[in-house]
């Protein structure tokens, strides 16, 4: 099996095929060995929440980044009261800010080099 290279790797699309073959074979071996009386519809097919009834509003198994993040925000909670502040929502801000730190490593790279 002869590929093309790159200089980088190599590129087998045979090599790949067959890897995702057998890939997709053992998915199906997985899939064989599952049992058969399973029913949908039932108690069996409900979202196991550690044994509590699935509430009627769904919004509320919503667990919001904050809730996540919690220990990580509070470590860093003075250097997030600064950052917060430069974060207006507006777009163009952001582009800017990008544009401007692109320009900032492309400077340091140009003098690196």
């Amino acid at each position: 099996m002869n590929g093309i290279s790159s200089g980088f790797g190599a590129w087998n699309p045979i090599a790949w095929v067959l890897l995702f073959a057998g890939v997709f074979a053992i998915a199906a071996l997985v899939r064989s060995l599952g049992r058969v009386d399973s029913k949908r519809n039932t108690g069996q097919s409900k979202v196991f929440l550690s044994g509590n009834d699935e509430p009627a509003d769904l919004r509320g198994l919503h667990v919001r980044g904050d809730h996540l993040y919690w220990g990580m925000v509070e470590g860093l909670a003075g250097y997030y009261r600064r950052v917060r502040a430069l974060h207006t929502g507006v777009i163009t801000d952001y582009v800017a800010w990008f544009v401007g730190v692109l320009g900032l490593v492309f400077v340091i790279l140009a003098l690196v080099r």
